[in-house]
């Protein structure tokens, strides 16, 4: 029992544990200790197998997974882009500072650099104002810190 729960631990915190296990009701993973329903790689990768090498119908198999037919073609380009690791669950939301543009940051440092005292919340409010854009002061915080570490 420990290893299982130190296999699915380790899943967890790679983010490659299925949050709907049940819905696998492909043969294999329900017979063969080998075959994880919770090992989400696993699971996409026998899911894109079935198709490519069986060349199982992909609604079939689709279902058998408990996925959708979008979500397996899905698989099926990120498998063919980027090998294994093209399955590997993506980190969601933005991967960047998406809405503070060098405009912005650029707006917010001369701002600074006419009055220094001003705070996060202060220059929210005047990106607000400018560009007519909702920040998070912490988010202006964070821009100004990586504008600064690139600097050095």
């Amino acid at each position: 029992m420990t290893s299982r729960k130190t296999k699915l631990d380790a899943l967890s915190r790679h983010a490659c544990l299925h949050s709907r296990p049940e819905a696998v009701q492909d043969e294999l993973f329900v017979s063969l200790e080998f075959f994880d329903p919770h090992d989400l790689l696993q699971v996409k990768y026998e899911m894109v197998r079935r198709v490519r090498v069986e060349g199982q119908p992909i609604s079939r198999v689709a279902h058998s997974f408990g996925f959708s037919r979008p979500t397996l073609y899905q698989a099926m380009s990120a498998f063919e882009d980027k090998g294994l690791a093209g399955l590997l669950p993506q980190r969601p939301g933005p991967r960047r500072a998406h809405k503070l543009s060098d405009d912005v940051v650029g707006f917010v440092e001369q701002l600074l650099s006419d009055n220094p005292e001003l705070g996060a919340d202060e220059l929210t409010t005047r990106v607000q104002a400018e560009f007519d854009l909702s920040v998070h002061p912490r988010s202006i915080e964070r821009a100004l810190h990586r504008r600064e570490k690139k600097r050095r």
